[in-house]
């Protein structure tokens, strides 16, 4: 049956599998490490124009470890997940100074960088080098789960457990980048999460799921939790056509991240502490943003100032003032640039 299973996926990857995304073409480890950790948790489609243009400013491993992290923090704005761009940059450091700017050739080696676990490690080995390594990114997970009829949710060590035993069973032994890209695209493409294309799968006369009628059980479903609701109030400044950004300690939520100032306190005593005392107040729509493990209520409120004995603030470490009317060429999270962008339609 593994003979089988992976003829049939590499038969079907010949015909439908994709081999014309941007890091297929001129393949090196690089290229297709900087693809995998942009793709964790992101689609395709979103994923290829900040690939692209990352790759323009970070064409090798040792120009992305020499940029400042804002700059790299800039350029993944809008991608989410934050900590894969500081990962990136701090792993990019470590290839340059342990490996002499080579990117390690070995699993172990691999899963040692910052921000890389077995499956992307064993990827970007498979797909740039060649070698034989099983994979068990999400799409991965649902083709075998669904295959197999394996019950239970992948985020068990158990059920994890057998789904690696499995991926490392039908791996071919040859071709395996192929079969590797097979699995993926076999997933993002036909064994989709809703409406799978089961008539259009090579697997589908041996799927126990199909022929249970029990697609939609597999994989298992995490089990449900209620999200907390946090609240937060952001402040704007902006001061003769500057607004006023702090970036975020590295660690953390929206880590080295540029943002507003957050605060529990009375806007009157965030002005009096920030030095104004001569301001227009507007309080912009509250919005919620979602993160994985809790909801944030946000009420933005923006402080419009003309006197310039504010500036001398941004002398704080981690402070800087941005032209309102310029590229913010920095990282911002995602509720930052909905703010900035609320301000400028107000303006």
């Amino acid at each position: 049956m593994t003979h089988t299973f992976s003829n049939q996926v590499l038969n079907w990857y010949d015909i439908y599998g994709r081999k014309h995304l941007p890091w297929q073409q001129q393949v090196t480890p690089y290229r297709v490490w900087v693809s995998e950790i942009m793709l964790q948790q992101t689609q395709v489609a979103t994923v290829i124009p900040y690939y692209e243009r990352f790759m323009t400013s970070f064409a090798d491993v040792q120009t992305l470890a020499a940029a400042p992290v804002d700059d790299v923090l800039h350029h993944w704005t809008g991608l989410g997940y934050y900590a894969r761009a500081r990962n990136l940059h701090k792993a990019a450091k470590q290839i340059v100074e342990d490996h002499n700017g080579k990117f390690p050739q070995t699993l172990e080696q691999v899963i040692a960088l910052p921000g890389i676990g077995r499956s992307t490690a064993g990827a970007v080995l498979s797909l740039a080098c060649a070698q034989r390594h099983a994979i068990l990114d999400g799409n991965v997970k649902r083709v075998l789960a669904r295959y197999y009829a394996i019950e239970g949710w992948p985020g068990q060590k158990k059920v994890e457990n057998t789904l690696w035993s499995l991926a490392e069973q039908n791996l071919p032994s040859e071709r395996c980048q192929h079969y590797t890209q097979a699995m993926m695209d076999l997933g993002a493409m036909v064994c989709t999460r809703s409406r799978p294309k089961c008539d259009a799968c090579p697997l589908q006369s041996e799927c126990l799921a199909y022929a249970q009628g029990r697609q939609a059980d597999f994989p298992g479903k995490k089990p449900k939790k209620d999200k907390p609701v946090k609240n937060t109030n952001l402040v704007a400044l902006l001061v003769a056509g500057q607004i006023y950004l702090i970036q975020r300690p590295l660690s953390g939520l929206w880590g080295g991240l540029y943002g507003f100032i957050e605060s529990q306190q009375s806007v009157e005593q965030v002005a009096k502490e920030y030095g104004l005392t001569n301001f227009n107040q507007h309080t912009l729509t509250s919005f919620r943003h979602t993160f994985s493990h809790f909801h944030l209520d946000i009420t933005p409120v923006l402080l419009i100032a003309q006197q310039q004995n504010i500036m001398n603030v941004a002398e704080e470490l981690s402070a800087r003032w941005f032209p309102l009317n310029e590229p913010i060429e920095v990282g911002l999270a995602a509720p930052t640039k909905k703010i900035i962008e609320q301000i400028q339609r107000m303006l």
